[in-house]
């Protein structure tokens, strides 16, 4: 046996992510997950008003910081800005209601995913900037911004999600030691 844990058998090919779940799933216990509600058990109209009022406040959002944060040409910073923040917390939102699901209310996701983050985010936003950096011939500055906007923004979702479960995995661990200093 290694620091790590049991070695895998040679020839074995199960990766460890399957026995990681299933150690975390027997660690926080079947009352610390409780089961999502599925969208389907929710009326499509209450579903389409969360994602227009969330979508409202997103959008509200990304004007606000335009218009505090307005850019003088070159780089969009503050779309960039916005939609890597936005990325970022997709991420976490995600690991939350889906992967690890502590949110488990049906209309979170619509409301939050879909319209805040949906609204806040901006892809045709940013094409448009990347439209305008080249109609005014400032290639490099387009380019720059277009695949920093791709690379940060999947960055920007996988070190959210991974900062989100290392949260709960710390949280879960700290239940499990407190649970039993009482038994």
């Amino acid at each position: 046996m290694s620091e790590r844990g049991p070695r895998e058998p040679q020839g074995s090919r199960e990766p460890r992510e399957p026995q990681r779940l299933r150690e975390r799933e027997e660690a926080w216990g079947p009352q610390q997950q409780p089961e999502p509600v599925p969208p389907a058990a929710v009326p499509q109209s209450r579903v389409l008003a969360a994602v227009a009022a969330g979508g409202a406040l997103g959008a509200l959002a990304r004007y606000g910081a335009l218009v505090l944060w307005p850019g003088a040409g070159g780089f969009p910073w503050t779309v960039f800005a916005v939609n890597v923040s936005g990325c970022a917390l997709i991420g976490v939102l995600m690991v939350l209601t889906v992967e690890r699901p502590r949110i488990t209310h049906p209309l979170v996701r619509p409301f939050l995913g879909v319209g805040v983050l949906g609204g806040y985010t901006t892809f045709s936003t940013y094409a448009a900037d990347v439209s305008g950096l080249l109609a005014r011939q400032e290639v490099a500055v387009a380019m720059a911004y277009a695949a920093a906007t791709a690379v940060a923004a999947l960055a920007a979702v996988w070190a959210a999600a991974a900062a989100a479960r290392a949260a709960l995995d710390r949280g879960a661990r700290t239940a499990a030691r407190d649970a039993g200093r009482t038994a």
